[in-house]
């Protein structure tokens, strides 16, 4: 439901789509940010990327502003599909070059599946936040 309301944070649907968007893009090396973990702390910091805890809610990302970023696209339709297209490029750009890796400002570089890794968490993150839970196998 493109109307959901969040159970935390201050983004609705669209400006999450659009959030994840620019994720994938840093994940698939199309938007490049500088590193702003600083290098002492990078090892604890991807012990938690690794791990199965999840992000907790409410997280405050050090490179997003304190409020929702303003909508890009004039449709939540035409957010999705850039969604789409930005995942599309992230599996294509590493079947490419299985061990490229990608820079993120808060886990550093990352190759595929540490990139997975974080992309799953992350994207599980904002679909608990919508009310969207994961099935159990």
């Amino acid at each position: 439901d493109p109307h959901a309301v969040a159970r935390w944070g201050k983004m609705n649907m669209q400006q999450m789509v659009e959030h994840m968007t620019d994720v994938f893009m840093c994940a698939n090396g199309k938007l490049k940010l500088a590193i702003v973990t600083p290098p002492d702390k990078l090892p604890a910091i991807r012990d938690f990327l690794m791990s199965d805890k999840p992000f907790k809610q409410n997280t405050k990302s050090p490179v997003l502003p304190a409020e929702p970023i303003p909508l890009k696209k004039h449709t939540m339709q035409a957010a999705i599909g850039k969604l789409q297209e930005e995942i599309i490029h992230f599996f294509a750009i590493f079947d490419k070059h299985p061990e490229l890796k990608t820079v993120n400002p808060v886990f550093g570089e990352l190759n595929f599946n540490e990139n997975v890794q974080l992309l799953y968490k992350h994207s599980l993150h904002h679909l608990q936040q919508f009310g969207i839970e994961p099935m159990q196998y």
